[in-house]
Protein backbone atom coordinates (compact mmCIF):
# COMPACT_ATOMS: atom_id res chain seq x y z
CA UNK A 1 0.00 0.00 0.00
CA UNK A 2 1.01 3.56 -1.04
CA UNK A 3 0.45 5.10 2.61
CA UNK A 4 2.33 8.47 1.73
CA UNK A 5 0.95 9.34 -1.58
CA UNK A 6 -1.06 12.27 -0.53
CA UNK A 7 1.83 13.47 0.80
CA UNK A 8 4.60 16.28 -0.23
CA UNK A 9 7.85 15.36 1.66
CA UNK A 10 10.67 17.49 2.72
CA UNK A 11 14.09 15.49 3.77
CA UNK A 12 16.84 17.54 4.87
CA UNK A 13 20.47 15.82 4.75
CA UNK A 14 19.13 13.61 2.01
CA UNK A 15 22.19 12.60 -0.36
CA UNK A 16 23.61 9.80 1.69
CA UNK A 17 23.14 7.52 4.41
CA UNK A 18 19.99 7.26 6.72
CA UNK A 19 18.68 10.40 4.92
CA UNK A 20 18.72 8.64 1.42
CA UNK A 21 17.18 5.66 2.37
CA UNK A 22 14.50 7.92 4.14
CA UNK A 23 14.06 9.69 0.88
CA UNK A 24 13.47 6.56 -1.16
CA UNK A 25 11.16 5.08 1.18
CA UNK A 26 9.01 7.71 1.70
CA UNK A 27 9.13 8.24 -2.10
CA UNK A 28 8.32 4.52 -2.51
CA UNK A 29 5.57 4.82 -0.59
CA UNK A 30 4.07 7.50 -3.41
CA UNK A 31 5.35 10.68 -1.15
CA UNK A 32 6.31 13.53 -3.35
CA UNK A 33 9.78 14.65 -2.24
CA UNK A 34 12.34 17.42 -1.94
CA UNK A 35 15.96 16.31 -1.61
CA UNK A 36 17.70 18.69 0.38
CA UNK A 37 21.87 18.50 1.24
CA UNK A 38 24.66 20.26 1.59
CA UNK A 39 26.09 18.70 -1.77
CA UNK A 40 24.07 19.71 -5.05
CA UNK A 41 25.51 16.17 -6.88
CA UNK A 42 24.17 14.26 -3.93
CA UNK A 43 20.73 15.74 -4.32
CA UNK A 44 20.27 15.23 -7.96
CA UNK A 45 21.63 11.32 -7.52
CA UNK A 46 19.22 10.71 -4.96
CA UNK A 47 16.42 12.64 -7.24
CA UNK A 48 17.37 10.53 -10.27
CA UNK A 49 17.21 6.96 -8.23
CA UNK A 50 13.56 8.32 -7.26
CA UNK A 51 12.50 8.69 -10.59
CA UNK A 52 14.12 6.47 -12.50
CA UNK A 53 11.60 4.22 -9.95
CA UNK A 54 8.84 5.76 -11.07
CA UNK A 55 8.48 8.50 -8.05
CA UNK A 56 8.44 12.12 -7.88
CA UNK A 57 10.99 14.02 -6.40
CA UNK A 58 12.93 17.36 -7.12
CA UNK A 59 16.36 18.62 -5.51
CA UNK A 60 17.15 21.80 -3.27
CA UNK A 61 20.29 21.93 -2.46
CA UNK A 62 21.55 24.30 0.78
CA UNK A 63 22.52 24.23 4.27
CA UNK A 64 20.14 23.64 7.19
CA UNK A 65 22.00 26.33 9.76
CA UNK A 66 21.44 29.01 7.01
CA UNK A 67 17.84 30.81 7.40
CA UNK A 68 18.46 31.97 3.52
CA UNK A 69 18.89 28.50 2.18
CA UNK A 70 16.03 26.70 4.27
CA UNK A 71 13.83 29.81 2.70
CA UNK A 72 14.78 28.43 -0.67
CA UNK A 73 14.31 24.75 0.07
CA UNK A 74 10.89 25.08 0.86
CA UNK A 75 10.07 28.13 -1.65
CA UNK A 76 11.59 25.09 -3.91
CA UNK A 77 9.12 22.75 -2.30
CA UNK A 78 5.71 24.99 -2.92
CA UNK A 79 7.15 25.71 -6.86
CA UNK A 80 7.46 22.29 -7.56
CA UNK A 81 4.91 20.23 -5.77
CA UNK A 82 2.91 22.40 -3.36
CA UNK A 83 3.43 23.49 0.70
CA UNK A 84 5.30 20.47 2.38
CA UNK A 85 2.67 18.37 4.73
CA UNK A 86 5.81 16.17 5.90
CA UNK A 87 9.44 17.40 7.42
CA UNK A 88 12.32 15.29 7.94
CA UNK A 89 15.28 17.01 10.02
CA UNK A 90 17.94 14.59 9.05
CA UNK A 91 20.75 16.66 8.23
CA UNK A 92 23.80 16.60 10.49
CA UNK A 93 27.10 15.15 11.09
CA UNK A 94 29.72 13.41 13.29
CA UNK A 95 32.74 14.93 14.71
CA UNK A 96 35.04 13.26 17.36
CA UNK A 97 36.59 15.49 20.22
CA UNK A 98 37.44 14.89 23.93
CA UNK A 99 35.88 18.10 25.68
CA UNK A 100 38.96 19.79 26.69
CA UNK A 101 39.74 19.67 23.24
CA UNK A 102 36.37 20.76 21.65
CA UNK A 103 36.78 24.35 20.14
CA UNK A 104 33.88 26.92 20.16
CA UNK A 105 33.68 26.57 16.65
CA UNK A 106 33.23 22.93 16.54
CA UNK A 107 30.70 23.43 19.11
CA UNK A 108 28.59 25.95 17.71
CA UNK A 109 28.52 24.40 14.16
CA UNK A 110 27.36 21.23 15.16
CA UNK A 111 24.93 22.64 17.47
CA UNK A 112 23.75 25.39 14.34
CA UNK A 113 23.33 22.30 11.98
CA UNK A 114 21.68 20.02 13.89
CA UNK A 115 19.49 22.07 16.60
CA UNK A 116 19.37 25.39 14.87
CA UNK A 117 18.77 23.59 11.19
CA UNK A 118 16.14 21.71 13.09
CA UNK A 119 14.36 24.80 14.37
CA UNK A 120 14.44 26.48 10.94
CA UNK A 121 13.31 24.17 8.59
CA UNK A 122 9.89 23.33 11.32
CA UNK A 123 9.49 27.23 11.37
CA UNK A 124 9.14 27.12 7.71
CA UNK A 125 6.78 23.62 7.82
CA UNK A 126 5.02 24.66 10.85
CA UNK A 127 2.65 27.93 9.32
CA UNK A 128 0.64 26.00 6.30
CA UNK A 129 0.87 22.98 8.45
CA UNK A 130 -1.28 24.87 11.15
CA UNK A 131 -3.77 26.74 8.53
CA UNK A 132 -4.30 23.09 6.97
CA UNK A 133 -4.83 21.58 10.68
CA UNK A 134 -2.87 18.59 9.32
CA UNK A 135 1.25 17.70 9.06
CA UNK A 136 4.08 15.84 10.74
CA UNK A 137 7.29 16.88 11.75
CA UNK A 138 9.83 13.73 12.01
CA UNK A 139 12.80 15.02 13.93
CA UNK A 140 16.06 12.95 13.77
CA UNK A 141 17.83 12.49 16.93
CA UNK A 142 20.18 10.26 18.12
CA UNK A 143 20.71 7.00 20.98
CA UNK A 144 23.44 9.10 22.31
CA UNK A 145 21.06 12.40 23.16
CA UNK A 146 19.56 10.56 25.61
CA UNK A 147 22.86 8.68 27.28
CA UNK A 148 25.84 10.44 25.94
CA UNK A 149 28.74 9.47 24.35
CA UNK A 150 32.59 9.32 25.14
CA UNK A 151 34.31 12.15 22.74
CA UNK A 152 30.88 13.24 21.73
CA UNK A 153 29.86 16.03 24.12
CA UNK A 154 28.51 18.36 21.37
CA UNK A 155 27.03 15.65 19.30
CA UNK A 156 25.00 14.54 21.92
CA UNK A 157 24.37 17.85 22.94
CA UNK A 158 22.56 18.81 19.85
CA UNK A 159 21.15 15.92 19.89
CA UNK A 160 19.05 16.19 23.31
CA UNK A 161 18.13 19.44 22.41
CA UNK A 162 16.50 17.96 19.38
CA UNK A 163 14.81 15.62 21.40
CA UNK A 164 13.33 18.36 24.12
CA UNK A 165 12.40 20.46 21.00
CA UNK A 166 10.67 17.43 19.39
CA UNK A 167 8.12 17.54 23.29
CA UNK A 168 7.96 20.81 23.44
CA UNK A 169 6.33 21.58 20.01
CA UNK A 170 4.22 18.38 19.81
CA UNK A 171 2.55 19.72 23.15
CA UNK A 172 2.10 23.11 21.00
CA UNK A 173 0.66 21.87 17.52
CA UNK A 174 -0.62 18.24 18.37
CA UNK A 175 -4.65 19.63 19.24
CA UNK A 176 -4.14 21.89 16.16
CA UNK A 177 -3.54 18.46 14.00
CA UNK A 178 0.54 18.61 13.39
CA UNK A 179 1.82 15.42 14.62
CA UNK A 180 5.63 15.90 15.85
CA UNK A 181 7.93 12.59 16.88
CA UNK A 182 11.55 12.33 17.07
CA UNK A 183 13.65 9.00 15.87
CA UNK A 184 16.79 8.23 17.53
CA UNK A 185 19.05 5.78 16.08
CA UNK A 186 21.89 4.16 17.61
CA UNK A 187 24.73 3.23 15.58
CA UNK A 188 24.10 2.91 11.68
CA UNK A 189 26.11 1.39 9.27
CA UNK A 190 26.82 5.12 7.44
CA UNK A 191 29.44 6.76 5.94
CA UNK A 192 29.37 9.25 9.52
CA UNK A 193 29.85 5.97 11.31
CA UNK A 194 32.38 4.55 9.63
CA UNK A 195 34.08 7.62 9.62
CA UNK A 196 34.28 7.45 13.27
CA UNK A 197 37.60 5.77 14.58
CA UNK A 198 37.51 1.70 14.89
CA UNK A 199 38.11 1.97 18.49
CA UNK A 200 35.30 3.50 19.05
CA UNK A 201 32.82 0.94 16.37
CA UNK A 202 34.23 -1.94 17.93
CA UNK A 203 33.84 -1.02 21.14
CA UNK A 204 29.98 0.46 20.96
CA UNK A 205 29.55 -2.94 18.94
CA UNK A 206 30.05 -4.87 21.94
CA UNK A 207 28.14 -3.13 24.35
CA UNK A 208 24.82 -3.81 22.10
CA UNK A 209 22.45 -6.34 23.08
CA UNK A 210 22.68 -7.36 19.28
CA UNK A 211 26.09 -7.10 18.87
CA UNK A 212 25.71 -5.24 15.53
CA UNK A 213 24.62 -1.83 13.90
CA UNK A 214 21.76 -1.10 12.23
CA UNK A 215 21.48 -0.09 9.02
CA UNK A 216 19.73 3.05 6.72
CA UNK A 217 16.69 1.17 5.85
CA UNK A 218 15.98 -0.20 9.43
CA UNK A 219 15.46 4.32 10.41
CA UNK A 220 13.55 4.44 6.85
CA UNK A 221 11.46 1.93 8.35
CA UNK A 222 10.62 3.70 11.52
CA UNK A 223 10.11 7.20 9.81
CA UNK A 224 7.81 5.62 7.58
CA UNK A 225 5.85 4.00 10.28
CA UNK A 226 5.29 7.14 12.33
CA UNK A 227 4.52 9.32 8.99
CA UNK A 228 1.84 7.18 8.20
CA UNK A 229 -1.87 6.90 9.39
CA UNK A 230 -0.85 3.81 11.50
CA UNK A 231 0.88 6.45 13.63
CA UNK A 232 -1.88 8.50 14.58
CA UNK A 233 -1.71 8.43 18.28
CA UNK A 234 2.25 8.73 18.21
CA UNK A 235 2.74 12.18 19.48
CA UNK A 236 5.76 13.96 21.40
CA UNK A 237 7.73 10.45 21.49
CA UNK A 238 10.65 9.24 20.81
CA UNK A 239 11.01 5.78 18.54
CA UNK A 240 14.27 4.01 19.02
CA UNK A 241 16.17 1.70 16.21
CA UNK A 242 19.00 1.31 17.98
CA UNK A 243 20.14 -2.66 18.65
CA UNK A 244 19.13 -2.19 22.24
CA UNK A 245 21.64 0.42 23.07
CA UNK A 246 18.42 2.10 24.86
CA UNK A 247 15.56 0.55 26.62
CA UNK A 248 12.65 2.39 27.55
Amino acid sequence: MRQLSDHIAVITGAGSGIGRAIALRLAGEGAQVVVNDLRPEAADAVVAAITAAGGKAAAAPGDVSSPDDVAGVFERCRDTFGDCSLLVNNAGFVHQSLFEDLTVDEWDRMIAVHLRGTFLCARQAIPTMLERGDGVIINIASQLGQIGGIELCHYSAAKAGIIGLTKSLAREVGKRGVRVNAVAPGPINTELVRNLSEQWRSAKAAELPLGHFGEPEDVADTVAFLASPRARIYVGQTLGPNSGDVML
